[in-house]
């Protein structure tokens, strides 16, 4: 009877470091049901019942996980973003652009001609 506690509770520690690991590793986007947050407490406070729990309810589905996985230029993956071909088409880009660098240069502080020497 021992014997069958003692795996029980090696179950339940592996299940639980999974859990830990999962949750911690897992983006804020996918969690499921509650924040990131909110899981990594559950799973840490209640270590079979939020693993469990975790594992039914919060863990993304594998497909929705492998759409949702970052990629190496998150900025090309925002929805609705325009992204012109051919700079030059962008003419609004363009022209703020100029705007901006012309802007920087009267910002920018002058070398007076004493400090230089």
């Amino acid at each position: 009877m021992l014997l069958l506690s003692q795996a029980v509770g090696l179950v339940t520690l592996v299940l639980w470091l999974y859990c830990v690991f999962d949750v911690i590793t897992t983006p804020e986007a996918v969690c499921r049901n509650l924040p990131k947050i909110g899981w990594i407490l559950i799973v840490l406070l209640f270590p079979l019942i939020g693993s469990v729990a975790w594992l039914v309810a919060g863990r993304p589905e594998r497909a929705q996980a492998a759409r949702s996985r970052p990629s190496a230029f998150p900025e090309y993956d925002r929805p609705g973003r325009f992204a012109a071909t051919n700079p030059d088409d962008d003419e609004e880009f363009l022209r703020r652009c100029r705007e901006r660098a012309e802007e920087q240069r009267r910002n920018a502080p002058k070398k007076s001609a004493e400090g230089e020497a």
